[in-house]
């Protein structure tokens, strides 16, 4: 069961404005990052179900979280059917992310009040997906669907809108800047975050500054 209701995770997401996004096979090095994240301020935090066995990294994690992390809010991506959705609701996660709109997704969700972000692209599913019960609706690829301009065009008829770009949004002031003046909720990142050489050399302290600056420029230009 979730520790989080889906209100709890919406207003999560608002307030810290960063959502790490990120995946790999070893748990222990999983809970490195997640750690280290945490220590930079990071309490939302999405785990990507990509790899096989991604289920079982993610419920040793969970487990881990509750444990040594307790106010982080963990979830899990990279979503596309509403098998997968029960799956994981099953192992306790507190929120869903999906790069596609899926009605039957969010039947699931829904019924089990688990917050759910569905990936959108245009103002019609971004409007369908609010109308299924989005809270905060994910625009990816975020730089390809149209960047900031996109999200200033879609707040003008859409002020209630909450939008959570993924894809290229990267850690620099210019570029959160941005994102944040057009009007967005909150960011995924990914590799722009968790990079291969953090990652790869495991250096952790670097990925913990790295968040606390992120977040920094967020309160800053924060609208």
């Amino acid at each position: 069961m979730a520790r989080f209701t889906r209100i709890q995770v919406a207003l999560k997401m608002h307030e810290t404005g960063l959502i790490p996004v990120f995946y790999n096979k070893n748990a222990e090095l999983c809970k490195k990052v997640l750690k280290a994240c945490y220590d930079g301020g990071i309490r939302v935090f999405e785990f990507t179900n990509r790899g096989d066995y991604a289920h079982e990294v993610f419920t040793e994690l969970n487990k881990y979280v509750a444990q040594e992390l307790p106010d982080m809010i963990l979830g899990v991506g990279s979503v596309v059917d509403a098998g997968t959705t029960s799956l994981y609701i099953q192992l306790g996660t507190n929120f869903i992310v999906s790069p596609i709109l899926n009605e039957d997704m969010a039947k699931v969700c829904n019924r089990r009040k688990i917050s759910w972000s569905p990936g959108c692209g245009s103002v019609t599913e971004i409007s369908k997906a609010e109308e299924l019960g989005a809270e905060i609706v994910k625009i990816f690829p975020g730089s390809q669907v149209g960047g900031p301009k996109f999200i200033e065009a879609v707040k003008g008829p859409f002020p209630w809108t909450s939008i959570m770009p993924t894809g290229g949004v990267d850690t620099s002031e210019e570029n959160l800047a941005a994102w944040f003046k057009a009007g967005v909720t909150c960011v995924g990142m990914g590799s722009q975050l968790l990079t291969t050489d953090i990652i790869k050399n495991g250096d952790y302290q670097k990925l913990t500054d790295e968040c606390r600056k992120a977040l920094e420029i967020i309160k800053k230009h924060k609208k």
